[in-house]
């Protein structure tokens, strides 16, 4: 059975830091796409950030380029997101999820894409 489960959430002044992480169980991690995504109250959960299984492509949502930096180590099979420069608009939960893929360098950005799911951890920016 899989298991995605993130920690790191909390609250934060705008302008500070935070890093999350997601730790996997369950599956071969090294033969997964990953991504995080997060949904603030009363919106559509979005793409944030999403790595491919060798780690060597990696996109970023324009709203966070520049801020955050996705990574992950597949020794360890977890996942990390370092946010820095948190604005108000980026409090939301923040979900890791997971999709298989055979090919080494894709990143899949679309929620519907995505095979695996954690229950997500929130993050409150105040201003």
């Amino acid at each position: 059975q899989v298991h995605l489960v993130e920690s790191g959430g909390g609250s934060v002044q705008a302008g500070g830091s935070l890093r999350l992480s997601c730790a996997a169980s369950g599956l071969t991690f090294s033969s997964y796409g990953m991504g995080w995504f997060r949904q603030a109250p009363g919106k559509e959960r979005e793409f944030v950030s999403g790595i491919s299984r060798s780690g060597a492509t990696i996109i970023r949502a324009d709203s966070v380029k520049g801020r955050f930096l996705i990574s992950r180590d597949n020794a360890k099979n977890t996942l990390h997101l370092q946010m820095n420069s948190l604005k108000p608009e980026d409090t939301a939960v923040y979900y890791c999820a997971a999709a298989a893929d055979s090919n080494y360098g894709v990143v899949r950005t679309r929620a519907r894409d995505m095979e695996y799911w954690g229950k997500g951890t929130l993050v409150t920016v105040s201003s």
